[in-house]
């Protein structure tokens, strides 16, 4: 198929995939450096994953079933960042750098409220919202135009999903007394704003570009307010006040 019918194919959605790295060489420069871009960051920012899990969240506690879940998820980790590295590698991305790099210092993937942690009601809204905001973005690129990561993505959102459920499961306990509730209320301030930043500028114009290729589903403006809507009424069920969704945020 000759290069420029295929991209027209693929941006308007008349063939389903690029098959992989063949067909990937022949996409339009555009289309590659942004499968590239969102493979990078993805990757990296599993990696991370594992980082917070074994380095801040497990010192963190000590109840031994939460220092296993620790060790669980961040094996999890590690092996979604395997998964994203080979994709990469595969179009000639090495990944393998993100390991020498310690976790204060990646930047692909920002985690800056991440590192700030110091307290356990902060460590469970990570997994009930920030990793559910990352969790809506791998279900749209497991849709994805281009095949491989298409194909990554059923097993690492099936393992993301028991992460948010374990943190929903903290903060579900902590609601139990009023001083728990206080105590998350505290934390959910701080972490609504992180969660709802997760999705990136509203008028991000690689967003859109994204959507143009059929590499994501929904705009960042259209992914959080859609997560908004998913879970507002699911923190009111606990008891607690959501923020202003405009507060205190770094990405409008």
């Amino acid at each position: 198929m000759h290069d420029k019918i295929l991209a027209e194919q693929v941006e308007s959605g008349a063939a389903q995939w690029v098959e992989g790295p063949e067909q990937f060489e022949r996409m339009p420069e555009e289309y590659r450096d942004l499968v590239v871009h969102q493979m990078m960051a993805h990757t990296e920012g599993e990696l991370s994953g594992a980082d917070d899990y074994l380095e801040l969240f497990y010192p963190m506690t000590d109840d031994p079933y939460e220092k296993k879940v620790c060790c669980e998820r961040g094996a999890e980790e590690v092996d979604h960042f395997r998964k994203g590295a080979k994709v990469l590698a595969d179009v000639g991305k090495d990944a393998s750098f993100m390991l020498d790099i310690p976790l204060q210092d990646r930047s692909l993937y920002a985690t800056e409220a991440v590192k700030r942690i110091d307290n356990w009601p902060e460590r469970g809204f990570f997994s009930m919202l920030g990793e559910a905001a990352v969790l809506e973005i791998l279900k749209e690129m497991a849709e994805s135009s281009y095949k491989p990561v298409a194909d990554m993505c059923p097993g690492v959102i099936k393992e993301e999903r028991v992460h948010v459920a374990h943190g929903f499961r903290i903060i579900r306990d902590l609601c139990q007394t009023p001083e728990g509730r206080q105590q998350a209320q505290r934390a959910l301030l701080r972490w609504w704003p992180v969660s709802l930043d997760v999705f990136g500028r509203s008028e991000s114009k690689r967003s859109r570009l994204y959507v143009k290729w059929r590499l994501r589903k929904y705009t960042n403006e259209q992914a959080r307010d859609r997560f908004i809507e998913a879970m507002v009424p699911r923190l009111q069920q606990l008891g607690l006040d959501v923020p202003d969704s405009t507060a205190n945020r770094r990405f409008l």
